[in-house]
């Protein structure tokens, strides 16, 4: 599909809407994006908007959550696939790797929501049988003329029937996408320990090991599985990354933040197997895009084998 072409990196006067199904959502609260327009050739403007107040990505110490910033570009992704390059509603769309980083000094709340432009650019398109099956975007975030972030993220998109093929047996299991309740009930952490208010929003259970904890899969979770999957989503694999860098001890004293994610997924991570997320802080504080922060290496592994990693830098407040 050939995009459109007007000035780069404007939205016109009136920017397409959002269809809610394209962001792959079903309670419409939880949609961030508000429009979008194309840019040029396989470039896109999409804007959002953040609440002033989010139920589970709530603001920090007077700014607002970066990983509401995760959201919105996770969002992003069905949007420009549904949108831009004919992929059918039902597609599966699987995150390879993403990269993504929020400048502290721009998530200052204001009285009220936050209005956040993404100036993305996709390259690296690969194509089977005439359908997207994979591509790279790159992204800049802006509020207002406020630089806000960037993200780098790699993706692909399978048919169903290519999906079942890959996910095989799992995927045909009586009941694959119905709600299940493994790891929800372990015992959890203190919420303040992981950066959390409420118990019910804390993904990781502590296990005898310093530094390890089980994932903690709680399929009633209303932003997390907001829709049935049939494995566990990247979006709690970083929030599981997120709250791990919270529990350790590192460099950084006080309130953290954490602004910077680098994540590669490897493989699936299943219901019905314990997930082990290991986590490992560097001493050194080194300079960051926000500032001097602190890293904390996060992996998961199920049956043995690494499943996710993630390096995050934390910021304090």
């Amino acid at each position: 599909m050939t995009l459109v072409t007007h000035a780069p990196n404007t939205l016109p006067r009136h920017p397409r809407p959002v269809p809610q199904e394209y962001t792959h959502k079903r309670v419409r609260d939880e949609v961030l994006l508000t429009g979008w327009a194309p840019a040029g050739a396989n470039r896109m403007t999409v804007t959002a908007r953040w609440p002033r107040g989010h139920a589970f990505y709530a603001p920090v110490a007077g700014h607002h959550d970066p990983m509401l910033l995760a959201e919105t570009l996770r969002q992003s992704i069905p949007l420009i696939s549904h949108a831009c390059y004919d992929v059918p509603l039902g597609h599966h769309l699987i995150w390879q790797h993403f990269t993504f980083e929020a400048d502290l000094g721009a998530l200052w709340t204001g009285p009220g929501p936050m209005d956040v432009e993404l100036r993305i650019t996709c390259d690296d398109i690969t194509r089977r049988g005439g359908r997207l099956a994979a591509l790279t975007m790159t992204i800049d975030i802006l509020r207002g003329d406020l630089p806000l972030g960037t993200a780098h993220t790699r993706f692909s998109s399978h048919a169903p029937a290519i999906y079942g093929r890959l996910r095989g047996e799992r995927y045909a299991l009586p009941g694959a996408f119905a709600p299940q309740s493994s790891s929800a009930g372990l015992p959890v952490f203190a919420p303040g320990r992981v950066g959390r208010e409420h118990a019910d929003d804390v993904v990781l259970s502590p296990i005898a090991a310093p530094d390890q904890w089980q994932l903690r899969v709680d399929q009633s979770h209303p932003v997390l599985f907001d829709h049935p999957v049939d494995h566990v989503p990247g979006m709690l694999l970083l929030e599981a990354a997120r709250q791990a860098a919270h529990a350790v001890p590192h460099a950084r004293a006080g309130v953290v933040v954490p602004v910077r994610f680098e994540s590669v997924f490897f493989r699936y991570v299943e219901f019905d197997t314990p997930c082990l997320i290991t986590a490992q802080a560097d001493p050194v504080a080194r300079p960051g895009g926000s500032g001097e922060g602190s890293y904390v290496s996060v992996s998961a592994t199920q049956d043995g084998a690494e499943a996710f990693a993630c390096r995050v830098m934390v910021v304090a407040v």
